[in-house]
């Protein structure tokens, strides 16, 4: 029997503010309306939508969450297993203890360790302590850090403050205006602003919650500079790793600069698809947890304990970071191959393993577009964004470019058009 995937989607929109619970899935937000809407399963990078098409998944692998591919069978056993001797009771779980000890085993600074279920919790966990231990409220941002109040209320001193740190023009119906003051944005390498900020606000600022990198990479020491600056100003400095961490390193990508912080957070690729973040810190900060309540039913949840032992396991196995930093390169190198063979020029920012691309002469929503409806087509969930896993195998990359070799040959006649219409 084939389920009406519009007949669902328009039943959603009645009973589900927008339609779901996750702005990054919402289908207004798909590059193309033929992109599918629900899936029945998933497997490696391949996806089945509910008419059971197969499509291969070369944008965003769950929104980051599957490093090891789709349905990873080694984390999944593991995880069966808990499922099986119940996944609750009214004692907690040996495997927090484990995944703490691991977590600071691997994080040598760090002394103590938190656990949530998303990653706006964890960043809300952290910004909570810094502002306990340091009896200061203010906070300095850099990056995308979640949707509770203290984050968004940085819009409220300026409507586009938060417009430079992956969305634009996030909403702040509902966040308290008293809150107008308390969260201050700069952008990524720009030391100067950030110091003038430090200036203006001495001795008020709690913490400095920034994403170590994401679409630029540090310059001029800047890493270096932001933790000088957090030391010279008693500023709390954490680093959100919830996007970047476990991918090119195993562990935090702060490990790569040799630049440690206060605190960090983890998450999306930690359990490989199943609901786990963590947080870890120095013990005198977080010694202060006694003094402030923070405590949740779902945070004692085993089965995110046992994914993300599992996952790291896994990693660690198979050297996950050294695979998907060798099919980065080699899907970025593919790319370069093929815009160049079609005088296109292309360039990338972000990290290698959280491709995004640009066309010189379109615009990134063009080309977002584009690419979706025509790879559509042939089988493929693809933009211009990637969030790389091991299961993009040379074997499905090379099928991947040998299409997206025929696109970006439209693109060269478009751009002729273009050109043409110029002159």
């Amino acid at each position: 029997m084939v389920i009406s995937e519009k007949k669902y989607w328009l039943i959603a929109k009645k009973i589900i503010p927008s339609g779901n619970s996750f702005l990054s899935k919402n289908p207004t937000r798909h590059p193309s309306s033929k992109w599918p809407k629900y899936f029945l399963k998933a497997k490696g990078c391949k996806i089945w939508d509910l008419r059971n098409k197969v499509f291969i998944d070369f944008s965003f692998m769950g929104v980051g969450t599957n490093v090891l591919g789709y349905s990873n069978s080694r984390v999944n056993s593991e995880v069966l297993k808990i499922v099986k001797k119940s996944n609750m009771s009214t004692m907690n779980s040996l495997e927090e203890v484990l995944l703490a000890k691991e977590l600071i085993n691997l994080h040598k600074w760090s002394e103590q360790a938190k656990f949530a279920k998303t990653g706006a919790e964890a960043n809300t966990l952290a910004v909570r302590i810094a502002r306990a231990y340091t009896g200061k409220e203010k906070v300095i941002v850099c990056g995308y850090h979640g949707w509770h109040d203290w984050y968004l209320s940085a819009n409220l001193k300026k409507n586009n403050s938060l417009d430079t740190h992956l969305f634009k023009d996030l909403k702040i119906s509902g966040v308290p205006k008293f809150l107008k003051n308390e969260t201050l944005s700069f952008k990524f390498n720009d030391y100067d602003s950030l110091n003038l900020i430090v200036k203006k606000n001495k001795k008020k600022i709690a913490c400095l919650i920034m994403e170590v990198e994401r679409t630029e990479k540090p310059k001029d020491n800047f890493l270096l500079k932001v933790r000088n600056l957090c030391n010279r100003n008693n500023i709390i400095l954490i680093f959100d790793e919830c996007t970047t961490g476990f991918r090119e390193h195993l562990g935090g990508r702060h490990k790569m600069y040799k630049i440690n912080p206060d605190i960090a957070m983890f998450g999306k690729a930690l359990g490989n698809g199943y609901p786990i973040t963590a947080i870890i810190g120095k013990k005198k900060i977080f010694s202060k947890f006694k003094n402030t309540f923070a405590s949740s039913t779902f945070w004692s949840d085993r089965i995110g304990f046992a994914a993300a032992l599992a996952t790291i396991k896994e990693m660690k196995r198979i050297k996950s970071w050294k695979k998907l930093k060798d099919n980065s390169i080699y899907i970025k190198s593919q790319l370069k191959r093929i815009a160049t063979s079609n005088n296109l020029e292309i360039h990338f920012s972000s990290i290698d393993c959280l491709l995004f691309f640009q066309i010189k002469g379109f615009t990134d929503d063009f080309i977002n577009k584009f690419i979706a409806e025509e790879m559509i087509k042939k089988g493929y969930l693809a933009g211009n964004k990637i969030y790389v896993s091991i299961s993009h195998t040379k074997k499905y990359v090379n099928n991947y470019i040998n299409e997206m070799s025929k696109i970006f040959h439209n693109l060269n006649l478009k751009l002729k058009k273009i050109n043409e219409h110029k002159d």
